[in-house]
C-alpha cells in the first residue's frame, strides 16, 4: 500500500512538474523571482522533448508501481497518461518535436511579456 501511494505521490509530481514548465511562466508575470526556478525546468522539460530523454521520475514511478505489485509502464509519462488523452495515436518524434516548440514558444512569449513590463518600469 505504501508504494503504491509512493507510485501515486511520484505521478502527481511528474504532472504538476509537467504543468509547472508549461504555464509556470505565467506565475513569473506575476512574481519574477521564480524565473530562477522556472527557467531552468522549462529548460529541462523542452530538452526532455527534443532530445526524446526519459525523464527521471518515469522509472522512479515505474519502481514503486514494481514494489507495489503493480505494473509499470515502458513509455514516459507523457506517452502513458497524457498522449492516450491528447493523441491517442501515440508518441512519434515529430510529435515530440511540437511539445517542445509547445514549451518553447508558450514560455517565450511570456518571458517577453515580463522583460517589458521591466524595461517600461524603467
Amino acid at each position: 500500500m505504501l508504494y503504491h501511494l509512493a507510485a501515486d505521490a511520484v505521478l502527481i509530481l511528474h504532472l504538476a512538474f509537467i504543468l509547472s514548465v508549461v504555464l509556470g511562466g505565467a506565475l513569473v508575470l506575476r512574481w519574477p523571482r521564480l524565473a530562477l526556478i522556472h527557467l531552468p525546468t522549462a529548460v529541462w522539460g523542452a530538452t526532455v522533448e527534443f532530445l526524446h530523454l526519459t525523464c527521471p521520475l518515469t522509472p522512479l514511478e515505474n519502481h514503486f508501481r514494481h514494489l507495489a505489485g503493480l505494473q509499470g509502464y515502458s513509455d514516459g509519462f507523457i506517452e502513458n497518461y497524457l498522449l492516450p488523452v491528447i493523441y491517442p495515436s501515440g508518441l512519434t518524434p515529430s510529435i515530440q518535436i511540437v511539445l517542445g516548440s509547445v514549451v518553447v514558444a508558450v514560455n517565450l512569449a511570456l518571458y517577453l511579456v515580463l522583460l517589458h513590463r521591466l524595461t517600461r518600469r524603467r
